[in-house]
């Protein structure tokens, strides 16, 4: 009887802290081709160009763009 009411509480503690856990859906593992960007002239000497890419934000690819970085 003692067994049995163990094994009872351990699934239902097991069962309770499973039914807790949230699974986020991943986002694709592939963003989409870059956008192909045309480079501005630079700014001033000593500037070099930091290339567009994509994020992952709030659920969706994003875009971000090119710019100069000192």
């Amino acid at each position: 009887m003692h067994r049995v009411l163990q094994s009872l509480l351990i699934a239902t503690l097991l069962g309770t802290t499973l039914a807790g856990c949230v699974v986020a859906p991943a986002h694709p593992r592939r963003p989409p081709p870059p956008i192909v960007e045309v480079v501005p002239v630079a700014p001033a000497p000593g500037y070099h160009w930091v290339a567009g890419h994509y994020r992952w934000r709030a659920d969706q690819w994003v875009w971000v763009p090119g710019h100069w970085r000192y």
